[in-house]
């Protein structure tokens, strides 16, 4: 039997398995809460369609290679004076977030820039808890999420984080991170 005689019977055989499928309204993750940075996001991804040059990268963030981050593996940083009960507190999703930003379909380039601004927003809000949704979707051939992995390096490496972790599975579980902000001028360092 050829293949092009068995076309008939897959394509009456798929019609047959796709009845009373319906084609999904939107592409992207629902975390319960709504999205404040529209604008933001908006332009980025436009920019990111077109492929046009995004000037604003992050000063001093990392845009090599980074140790890879699995898309199970939970997200942990602070720094060493935290108080106990603080980082706690964030693990358990107690402090609540006062803006989100979603990655999602974000190059590198644009994503490190979107992150750049939205801390510095924070920051300027006098916000203390932000959440950021990463994704923990797999890259091409099977590597590890690249933006996951980046923003790992990259909140380290912010002087106005003073901790992160992975999220509460209502507000993204593994694929979003809760970011702690100082909320005092740092002294002169």
């Amino acid at each position: 039997m050829s293949p092009e005689s068995d076309l008939p019977d897959d394509h009456h055989l798929f019609r047959e398995l796709m009845k009373g499928v319906r084609p999904v309204q939107q592409n992207r993750a629902d975390i319960g809460k709504p999205r404040r940075n529209k604008d933001i996001n908006l332009e980025n991804r436009r920019q990111a369609a077109a492929n046009e040059p995004v000037d604003r990268i992050g000063s001093g963030l990392s845009d090599g290679q980074v140790l890879p981050v699995n898309p199970a593996e939970e997200l942990m940083f602070h720094l060493p004076d935290l108080p106990l009960k603080t980082l706690q507190s964030l693990k358990k999703g107690q402090l609540e977030w006062q803006e989100g930003l979603d990655l999602h379909g974000y190059t590198i380039e644009t994503a490190r820039a979107a992150l750049t601004d939205f801390i510095r927003d924070g920051r300027k809000k006098s916000f203390r808890c932000l959440l950021l949704v990463h994704g923990k979707s797999y890259n091409r051939d099977g590597e590890v999420p690249s933006i996951k992995s980046h923003v790992n390096a990259w909140l380290r490496q912010m002087p106005d984080v003073l901790a992160f972790c992975s999220a509460k599975p209502a507000d993204g579980g593994t694929g979003a991170v809760y970011i702690l902000l100082r909320t005092r001028n740092r002294q002169n360092q």
